[in-house]
């Protein structure tokens, strides 16, 4: 397994950032699988997967680019500059444009773990990579961006209430399960590979949350490491927030889902983010739920956050009929 050593100073000074590079490029990896997770990316790969596919059809050597980038457990470095807070989408493009072709090949070589086809001995590979991911944001991200940066602010809300409440271990232990893990003796365990230890102690340790994907590993040696992830479930997922039918029936089935999704705590925008409702439904539904003693609100920084109260848990807890809506 790869894991890293780090001192007390780099995980008190440890921080989340969004990374609209992370998302395109978690978009990108979805598109090269095919594969939905859940019915949110189903309707979201229905949408693009054609258009995708087209592309590379039409460019033979993009698409080996891709494949070969991707790699079968192993990403080219060169794909997936470690993003910084606030950077532009563009500026981390020309990063990837202005790889050296030599660095570029070499990384491909190490994700391919062998030597690279004919096609791929090229100068443009930095070009083609950078342009194909200015698409999949263009195309496939953009559209969506406003909604997903409210979702991925809502997971790391709850992320960071968890380490409030439970410590840096247990959040950490979430973030991939199966692949990171709290190890002890300042050991952050980050994926299943077998790789060497890192000392990672005063570098900057970044965690980046993406909705689509499992994530990765990435780090600038010696200074910068992230970890990316796939942000919590239920607010990725529309089809994880099942609402069951007796809670439906006795506040509404829209109230209902607002407080199932209160398990983490979560800003009214964040709320509209994720349940699609509108900012005065949702109002609403808060300050019913906040009468009745379900949910409390307490501020944090710049934002007011709601979540469920002891009350609130029993209630959506409690046994129910087997028949649910879907919020």
């Amino acid at each position: 397994m790869g894991w890293w050593q780090l001192n007390a100073d780099t995980l008190a000074r440890s921080r989340f950032v969004l990374s609209p590079f992370a998302e395109t490029f978690a978009g990108l990896q979805l598109l090269h699988a095919g594969t939905a997770a859940h019915p949110g990316e189903e309707a979201w790969l229905r949408a693009h997967l054609p258009g995708y596919r087209a592309l590379l059809a039409a460019d033979p050597v993009t698409a080996q680019l891709v494949r070969a980038g991707l790699g079968r457990s192993w990403i080219a470095d060169f794909l997936v500059p470690l993003p910084r807070d606030g950077e532009p989408l563009a500026e981390t493009l020309a990063q990837v444009r202005a790889t050296d072709p030599a660095q570029a090949r070499a990384d491909l070589r190490v994700s391919l773990r062998g030597p690279l086809p004919a096609a791929l001995e090229r100068d443009d590979l930095p070009q083609r990579a950078a342009a194909l991911l200015a698409h999949v944001w263009t195309e496939t991200v953009r559209p969506y961006w406003d909604r997903r940066r409210r979702v991925l602010e809502a997971d790391v809300a709850a992320r960071t209430a968890q380490v409030s409440r439970h410590g840096w271990a247990a959040a950490l232990d979430s973030l991939k399960p199966g692949q990171t893990r709290w190890l002890g003796d300042n050991r952050l365990q980050v994926n299943v590979l077998e790789l060497p230890p890192r000392d990672i102690s005063g570098a900057e340790l970044v965690l980046v949350p993406v909705t689509p994907g499992h994530g990765w590993a990435y780090w600038e040696i010696p200074k910068r490491y992230a970890i990316v992830y796939g942000c919590t479930g239920a607010l990725a997922d529309p089809g994880s927030r099942n609402v069951p039918a007796s809670l439906g029936a006795l506040l509404g089935p829209a109230r209902a889902g607002v407080l199932v999704l209160l398990a983490s705590p979560m800003s009214t925008s964040q709320l509209v983010a994720v349940t699609g409702q509108g900012l005065g439904s949702v109002g609403r539904h808060l300050r019913v739920l906040l009468d009745a003693g379900l949910v409390e609100r307490r501020r944090a920084g710049r934002s007011v956050l709601y979540e469920r109260t002891a009350a609130g848990d029993v209630l959506v807890e409690a046994p129910q009929r087997s028949d649910t809506y879907r919020s």
